[in-house]
């Protein structure tokens, strides 16, 4: 069995790079394919939500590799699948809830700036972003298209039986479990500008290491060198 935690951010592959080196928790598309590719292409996967969402492409993607496993997928919302992390949990062929657990689907939404031009250019693109998102719910619920961009407009906030009744899960985990308190912020904390001025950063280290190293290397040989000519005399 293959084991995916979405947990924390859904970010993009270079943000997730960026996460990981700091010890923080995220999903991110390379790190889900890895665990996919592992052994058998037909195992049994097991994905465990609780994440408030973030990067809608790369949840995109995750969304699809999934959906194109061979294996049974296995998809446990344990605490929240909101925004985003909702779209990866329509991908499982059984969506399984916890009682204590909610599902949040929204319109997508992103900061812009620019003209009245511009701004136009970009309501269009959420648009089809919000289209997108929709296949995947009707998808997975057989709701009619109307109705879940309606719900996505309104910001719609589901119980773990009212999910149920959707059409969004297939079940209710039959357990008793103690309420939690989650962060129901939306999108990844670190901004892309952080991500490449870190990129940028680590760049400028590795070349100051490549130089050093160098430099003692070509001190190493002009040592060696000394020692040598010192042995002829």
């Amino acid at each position: 069995m293959k084991h995916i935690k979405i947990k924390s951010d859904i970010v993009d592959d270079d943000t997730g790079k960026f996460y990981k080196w700091f010890g923080l928790s995220a999903a991110y598309p390379a790190q889900v394919e890895s665990i996919l590719n592992e052994e058998d292409n037909d195992d049994e996967v097991v994905v465990d939500i609780n994440s408030p969402g973030g990067d809608v492409f790369a949840a995109s993607e995750i969304y699809t590799l999934l959906s194109q496993y061979q294996g049974n997928v296995t998809i446990n919302i344990q605490g929240l699948a909101a925004s985003a992390a909702s779209v990866i949990a329509m991908a499982g062929d059984k969506v399984k809830i916890s009682p204590t657990a909610q599902m949040m689907i929204h319109k997508a939404h992103s900061a812009s700036s620019g003209n009245t031009d511009d701004f136009q250019h970009q309501s269009e693109v959420l648009a089809g972003v919000d289209e997108s998102i929709a296949n995947a719910y009707e998808a997975k619920t057989g709701l009619k298209r109307t109705d879940l961009l309606n719900m996505m407009a309104q910001e719609t906030w589901l119980t773990a039986q009212e999910a149920v009744d959707k059409g969004f899960a297939d079940e209710v985990m039959d357990f008793t479990a103690t309420p939690q308190f989650l962060n129901s912020s939306q999108g990844p904390k670190i901004t892309k500008a952080k991500v490449e001025q870190w990129k940028q950063i680590m760049a400028k280290a590795k070349a100051y290491d490549e130089k050093m190293a160098s430099l003692n290397q070509a001190k190493n040989d002009k040592t060696k060198l000394q020692a040598k000519i010192g042995l002829l005399f």
